[in-house]
């Protein structure tokens, strides 16, 4: 009788560890359904007319999410985007409404909110032009040498592309600060070119700068 017992004190041990694992388990299982929020940053992605430009884009919205816990903890805030598609026939003063239909998000989420859910968007005319090169100088030679003439540049001339009240208003490029200090002899080196603004595209980022250097007569 005693083994009996023991037996079935064993059986019902196992019984009780069994059933408790499976209600842990069921118990997690539907803690993960539960329904859960977060907040994203969102990246905005714009469609504006051909030949058309934003003067200021907003790059990123606060997305709130919806969806169960396991979801929301997995969610990654890149593959969230605002996508927004401006008319075609869309000129100056744009206002969009960003609704849940803008957002594309992964399965399983809904989109509570957007913040801001309204811009106001300022498009203006794509222009391109070719402007001139300007050398930026600065230091002093050495053995009281002298920039000897104006610095040739190569290219002379590059394409920039922008906004037409922003380009309009420029009328050459200038080259990052090309140092004179220690140089007594013509020198060649390259030079970063320097946007006038954000907005404003430049084809060519590194052109090359020459200096004619004059060294002092000696003193007879």
């Amino acid at each position: 009788m005693s083994d009996r017992s023991d037996g079935l004190l064993v059986l019902r041990v196992m019984a009780a560890a069994i059933a408790l694992l499976l209600w842990l388990f069921v118990t997690l299982e539907r803690r993960g359904e539960r329904p859960a929020e977060k907040v994203v940053e969102a990246s905005v992605t714009y469609n504006p007319p051909p030949g058309m430009i934003l003067l200021n884009p907003v790059d990123r919205v606060r997305v709130r999410l919806r969806g169960s816990e396991e979801t929301i903890r997995r969610v990654n805030p890149y593959a969230v985007d605002v996508q927004v598609e401006i008319d075609e026939d869309a000129r100056g003063v744009v206002d969009v409404h960003l609704e849940p239909e803008n957002v594309l998000l992964p399965e399983k989420l809904e989109v509570v909110s957007i913040e801001p859910s309204f811009l106001r968007l300022q498009l203006d005319e794509e222009l391109r032009r070719l402007l001139p090169v300007r050398v930026k100088l600065v230091g002093e030679p050495a053995a009281g040498s002298v920039v000897a003439g104006r610095p040739r540049v190569r290219p002379e001339q590059v394409l920039v592309t922008g906004p037409s009240r922003l380009l309009s208003a420029v009328d050459h490029l200038e080259t990052s600060p090309v140092s004179l200090n220690g140089h007594a002899l013509d020198f060649e080196e390259s030079a970063l070119l320097v946007s006038p603004d954000p907005l404003l595209k430049v084809q060519t980022q590194v052109v090359s700068v020459s200096i004619p250097m004059r060294q002092p007569q000696p003193v007879p």
